[in-house]
């Protein structure tokens, strides 16, 4: 029998989730294996045991969903950074937290690099917008770390070295399974300081 719309599921943190972050973590599921185009809404609707039309009572529809979906990860990296690097005591320690703190994202939410990899343009432009101004203060929140510690490095250099260390970081959907999480986090640290190190050496 389906669950009761308005009854919160429990998280593996004992926690409870609210529907709406139910159907935001099965769509993110859905959509990172089959695409936007390929998931039918009412099997959203059904992997957290509610009706299609039920199911419109959290969202207007796929692509209102799928906007909420990126904008949230958006938001929630570029609060975190920003939290990081105010906390920090120098901008050492800001860029060891900045690394970490995408690190743990790029091993946990995997579903999500895919999606935004490949649903962005299905996003509703207004929320695309959104979703690209919320990524340009993220990656600016690492460019300014990262020229308190290099000042004579061009801040374009900084911006295409912070890119291409998402790049790196973000290929974890693909190649994070054999290790173990800790030492795969290890592996991603260093291979990241190492490039950092090496795209501001000026050699």
């Amino acid at each position: 029998m389906p669950r009761n719309d308005t009854a919160p599921a429990p998280t593996p943190g004992g926690g409870r989730r609210s529907r709406r972050e139910e159907i935001l973590g099965a769509a993110a599921n859905l959509f990172a294996v089959r695409g936007f185009h390929g998931v039918p809404i009412e099997e959203i609707g059904s992997a957290v045991g509610v009706s299609g039309p039920a199911l419109y009572r959290h969202f207007s529809g796929k692509e209102a969903l799928l906007a909420e979906m990126l904008v949230d990860i958006s938001s929630r990296l570029r609060e975190s950074a920003a939290t990081h690097v105010t906390a920090a005591p120098d901008p050492s320690s800001a860029l060891e937290r900045l690394l970490s703190a995408h690190i743990n994202f790029a091993l946990s939410e995997p579903a999500l690099i895919r999606i935004h990899d490949r649903e962005l343009d299905n996003v509703p432009e207004p929320a695309r917008r959104q979703v690209r101004r919320l990524q340009r203060l993220y990656v600016e929140e690492w460019v300014t770390v990262l020229n308190e510690l290099h000042p004579a490095i061009p801040p374009p250099r900084l911006r295409a070295a912070t890119h291409a260390v998402f790049g790196l970081l973000n290929s974890t959907p693909h190649s994070a399974g054999e290790l173990d999480p800790a030492d795969m986090a290890d592996l991603l640290q260093r291979m990241a300081r190492t490039a950092l190190t090496t795209a501001v050496s000026g050699d």
